[in-house]
This record gives C-alpha cells, sequence and structure tokens, in this order.
C-alpha cells in the first residue's frame, strides 16, 4: 500500500478497534473514502489477520479468527460484561505500549483485549500467563509472544499458574505489566480469587518497571480473596467513568495516575 492508503487502513482499523464492527458505508463516511476503496483496504487487513470481512462490513479479528471457548461458555459470558468499557480500556492501555517494548499480560477478559488493540503492531514482546492470549497472537508474525509456561487447574480462566509458571518468570523482565483484577482497592490492593494466580502475577509485578491494572468501574472498590499486590507498587489504573469518584480520588492521593476512558 502507499502511504495515504496505509495511513487510510489504519483509521479504519482503529475505528474498528474501537466498536468492534462496522459497516463498508459507515467507515466510508468516517475516512472520507469512497466503499470501494474501503473494501480494498477491508481485503488487505483481512489478509494480514486483523480483520474479518462480513457481509456488508467487517468487524475485528480475534473471537472469531481463534475459538477456545466453544467447549467452555464461561469466558465469552464474562467477555459480554461491560464489552464496550473493556474495549475502550484496552485501547487506551494499548496507546501505551513502545516499539520495541517487552510487556506482560495477566490472564483475564480486559487483558484479552488489550492484546487484541497490539494486533497490528510491530516489534513487541508480550510474554502471558494466558492460553488464550498466546494462542490468538500465535500467528502474527510482527509479535514475538512467550508463554510461561505451567499447569491449568481451574475451568474457565486458561490461566497458567504452578512453578513452571513461577521459575519462567525469574529470568524475565518487563517495560510493563497490563494487569487484570477481581478487586482493585485503595486499602487492599490489587486482588483476585486463586491463591494459585495471586503468586504468579505477584512475581509479574515484581518483574515489572511499570505496573497498569486494567479494570472495569465494577472492579473498583471490590475486595476478593487473595492480594496480589498493595497499591503502592501500582503506576497506573485505566477505568471507565462510570467509576466512583471519591474512589478513584482514593488512588490518586497515594499516588496512583488514574486515566479513565
Amino acid at each position: 500500500m502507499t502511504a495515504t492508503k496505509q495511513d487510510r487502513a489504519t483509521q479504519i482499523l482503529h475505528l474498528l478497534l474501537q466498536k468492534g464492527k462496522g459497516s463498508v458505508e459507515e467507515l466510508a463516511l468516517a475516512v472520507d473514502a469512497s466503499p470501494a476503496s474501503v473494501r480494498r483496504d477491508l481485503i488487505k487487513l483481512e489478509e494480514r489477520g486483523l480483520v474479518n470481512r462480513r457481509h456488508g462490513g467487517a468487524e475485528v479479528a480475534g473471537k472469531m479468527a481463534y475459538e477456545p471457548f466453544r467447549f467452555d461458555a464461561a469466558f465469552p459470558l464474562r467477555e459480554e460484561r461491560f464489552a464496550d468499557e473493556k474495549r475502550q480500556i484496552a485501547l487506551s492501555a494499548a496507546a501505551m505500549v513502545a516499539d520495541g517494548d517487552t510487556i506482560a499480560l495477566s490472564p483475564g477478559t480486559t487483558t484479552t483485549q488489550v492484546a487484541r488493540s497490539l494486533r497490528h503492531r510491530e516489534g513487541i514482546h508480550i510474554v502471558t500467563s494466558a492460553v488464550n492470549i498466546g494462542m490468538e497472537l500465535s500467528s502474527l508474525p510482527n509479535l514475538r509472544i512467550t508463554l510461561t509456561g505451567g499447569a491449568i487447574r481451574w475451568p474457565g480462566s486458561f490461566s497458567m499458574v504452578g512453578a513452571t509458571a513461577f521459575d519462567s518468570l525469574q529470568r524475565l523482565f518487563f517495560d510493563k505489566l497490563f494487569l487484570g483484577a477481581c478487586g482493585v482497592h485503595p486499602k487492599h490492593g490489587i486482588t483476585v480469587i486463586e491463591s494459585d494466580e495471586a503468586l504468579i502475577l505477584n512475581e509479574m509485578v515484581k518483574h515489572a518497571k511499570q505496573v497498569v491494572v486494567v479494570a472495569d468501574s465494577s472492579k473498583i472498590g471490590m475486595i476478593s480473596a487473595m492480594q496480589v499486590c498493595p497499591i503502592e507498587q501500582v503506576h497506573c489504573i485505566i477505568t471507565d467513568s462510570s467509576a466512583e469518584p471519591g474512589m478513584l480520588e482514593l488512588f490518586e492521593r497515594q499516588g496512583v495516575n488514574v486515566a479513565l476512558v
């Protein structure tokens, strides 16, 4: 593609990342191009594995390109909760990633959206303990993917835990960790349900220069069973504008940057 066509294709991809899908007519109007030009751009984006064309439009590749969930409905159901908010949080997180970064992604529905928002990027090394994230990104030659290894001990999580996962993290260091959570609380910190997962995520925190929590507003102020890390170890929280303002102020008083989408 020429530079102009590449810019237009990038615009189209960004619009699809924001909304999940769009019609040819909507995309053409948004980028000030003819429907025929948009269709050609969508063909090129599909060839790169970034979108899936559908009758009259396209959607972001991801769930439809790789379906690890056909025998487990729990994960897709969780994905649908606060889906738009998670997508916007993911775009904000992806904008923080610089070319050449090594980043870590914890398991979870919001971090899965972060992974999908990085599919078109170049030269990024992604480390994850989430099987589904590794598989979704495995076909992309522009990204380097490392899985921690480990055992999967409970259904619906795709989260690898145990000694193998823990040991692999001893030799890895990250520019940024994007951390999902069950609870994000100013006093009790970042919490999840399973103790084994908390141990692995705590080790990721220790090996990251910057810890960015990505969590929709339903997680803000909540407390789950096992602490991953105290709030003092978090640099930034990205959440949606429905989060309770007084709670966000408590985070900011402790030196945590709060970004709203």
